[in-house]
């Protein structure tokens, strides 16, 4: 079982070394801007690592938008974080699931993941899994409700997406996490990686505040019935630092067996 947790980008494998991490997942521009991300200077030891990589897209990215000024930056923000986390020998670029905003058709929503995934093929594919990950907030989000996000498999599931699952955003956006394995399963029928967090907000609170595992309001066991059933890696996104994702760390090794 590889277990791990985001860290800071600057150093991503001195990070790992400090909470005995299997995998670390981390940004490689502002999560909140468009610029693309650049070569690292460090690219050549995070492939040769034996410490999985994951990268997270930027959360501005949002191909769902009907809005072009947002959605086709983000057609290419998502190529570019793709390509640049491909050369890091990353296993995956996690990606926020999106939204259409208020009074918007969700199916129009899924109309344009599909033509995200149609853009990319169109550019050569894509170098790695793109892992969708479920959100906690919004009425018009893409993969909040799972009833949603059998509508966004049906338009992109053939080209291959990934799974995240953030029992975070799962329990914040309503869903219950009992036997949630098997209902995403049935769907997407894989998940790629587990965002192991606890939340601060309660259950449908639409909140995405994390919190470290057994502060929060999710059964820490729930958490662990999770990553067991699905047999994913996980990463803890989580406060604290080093001393709160290396407790977090241990306590899902110690559980979970891994």
């Amino acid at each position: 079982m590889r277990i791990g947790a985001h860290v800071d980008s600057a150093e991503p494998l001195v990070e790992a070394a400090a909470r005995g991490a299997d995998a670390v997942q981390f940004f490689l521009t502002d999560p909140q801007g468009y610029k693309s991300p650049v070569p690292r200077d460090d690219a050549e030891q995070l492939r040769a690592s034996e410490v999985d990589i994951y990268i997270h897209a930027p959360y501005i990215v949002n191909v769902a938008s009907p809005n072009n000024r947002i959605r086709i930056p983000s057609r290419k923000l998502l190529m570019a974080h793709a390509k640049a986390a491909a050369e890091l020998g990353a296993k995956g670029l996690i990606v926020h699931g999106g939204h259409v905003g208020s009074g918007a058709d969700l199916a129009d929503g899924f109309a344009n993941w599909r033509k995200a995934f149609e853009y990319a093929a169109k550019d050569g594919g894509l170098p790695l899994p793109v892992l969708i990950e479920n959100t906690a907030g919004g009425d018009n989000a893409c993969a909040r409700r799972f009833d949603d996000l059998a509508r966004l498999w049906d338009a992109v599931g053939e080209f291959g997406a990934g799974f995240c699952l953030d029992t975070c955003h799962a329990f914040a956006g309503g869903e219950d996490l009992t036997g949630i394995v098997d209902r995403v399963k049935s769907i997407t029928g894989r998940i790629d990686l587990i965002h192991a967090n606890d939340s601060k907000g309660g259950f449908d609170s639409g909140q995405d505040r994390h919190d470290n595992l057994g502060n929060g309001k999710i059964d820490p066991e729930l958490v662990v019935a999770a990553i067991r059933a699905a047999g994913a890696p996980a990463i803890v996104e989580t406060p604290g630092g080093a001393d709160g994702q290396t407790a977090d760390i241990a306590l899902l090794r110690e559980r979970t067996g891994g």
